[in-house]
């Protein structure tokens, strides 16, 4: 398949700037495994959801992962840390008139300065002088979207995380968990539904652009992942019930079947660079809670592969003419599963 092939117009104010005025205030596109759409709103979701269901979360934390700096001579730096390694070290994309070379220094503030340490690909490995998170959390700035175009606020910083925030190290929020608030949580346990967590950091990576022509040619960007045991004992339990596993946002979905790519899932921790194109065979999930995704990404061809490649560009194009609001910010989605196959773990 050709990346063209995830390509759709949208126009430039469908991307939302803002959240809505309220978690849980957002739209709802209803997506059957037939392909039949209905139009809802995210309050809608405990009818969508039956007793013995299990919600799958990210209990990501988004870092304050950029960072503004200057070199020894002075210019000017912009780092954004993708990942945290230690409490010293980090790996980051820098952005300067020329690039700190290994051995050089960035001075952050009077009192934390990075040593580059050496170039790993597009990234490089810093030694912070400080505890690589209370710099952040003391310097840092949050990293919204390349497409959000405003600076991050106070009301941003609270926005862009999940109400299950837990565990630091993500610089983009899992946005399918964006419109939980601890009420909706609450009533969904009151009515039999379970929850579980995983742990995805989610990386930049997930906002690079495919720069191939066929997708078989792409080569998705590694990230770090933690199936506790619970969860997975969770996922058994939900089968013997006969509730399905119901992934909350991508970054959910592809913890588990990163982990289940034996056969059978396991709990613990790893990297996966799993990309889930159409003809994937789902391991694991049997619905899914997303946002709407960028054009040609990698995103869009996970949910293409999950609902079905024609019943997405139905519903992207049905949320175009409706006017959901796409992106981080925006509108979501509720898929089933596109297959009347019996579940592989089952």
């Amino acid at each position: 398949m050709r990346v063209a092939d995830f390509d759709f117009d949208l126009p430039a104010d469908l991307i939302a700037q803002f959240p809505s005025a309220l978690r849980g205030g957002s739209r709802l596109l209803h997506v059957e495994a037939s392909g039949t759409l209905h139009d809802r709103r995210f309050c809608d979701l405990p009818a969508l959801l039956r007793p013995d269901d299990l919600l799958v979360m990210n209990d990501t934390r988004v870092i304050k992962a950029r960072l503004f700096g200057r070199k020894e001579s002075g210019g000017k730096v912009e780092l954004l840390v993708e990942r945290v390694l230690d409490e010293r070290d980090a790996l980051a994309f820098i952005r300067a008139s020329h690039a700190p070379r290994p051995g050089a220094w960035i001075r952050l503030a009077d009192d934390v300065a990075l040593e580059v340490l050496a170039r790993q690909d597009d990234l490089t490995r810093l030694r912070f002088s400080r505890p690589v998170l209370e710099v952040l959390d003391q310097l840092g700035q949050l990293p919204l979207p390349p497409y959000i175009e405003h600076t991050p606020t106070a009301d941003d910083e609270a926005r862009y995380q999940t109400v299950y925030a837990n565990a630091p190290g993500a610089v983009a929020a899992p946005t399918a968990g964006l419109h939980f608030d601890v009420a909706m949580l609450d009533a969904l346990r009151a009515q039999g539904v379970r929850t579980a967590q995983v742990t995805l950091h989610v990386g930049a990576g997930t906002f690079q652009p495919v720069r191939v022509d066929a997708i078989a040619d792409h080569t998705m960007h590694s990230e770090r992942y933690t199936i506790p045991d619970a969860t997975v004992a969770a996922i058994a339990e939900t089968r013997a019930r006969g509730g399905r596993v119901v992934a909350v946002g991508t970054t959910s979905l592809r913890a588990l079947e990163a982990a289940a790519q034996a056969g059978e899932l396991h709990a613990g921790s790893g990297e996966t660079d799993i990309f889930i194109t159409p003809g994937y065979r789902f391991r694991v999930v049997d619905a899914l809670i997303t946002n709407f995704h960028l054009p040609k990404s990698t995103l869009l061809m996970l949910v293409s592969a999950f609902a079905g490649l024609d019943a997405i560009r139905a519903a992207y194009a049905h949320a175009v003419r409706e006017r959901y609001r796409f992106f981080s910010y925006g509108d979501a989605m509720f898929l089933e599963k596109n297959s009347l196959e019996k579940h592989p773990l089952a």
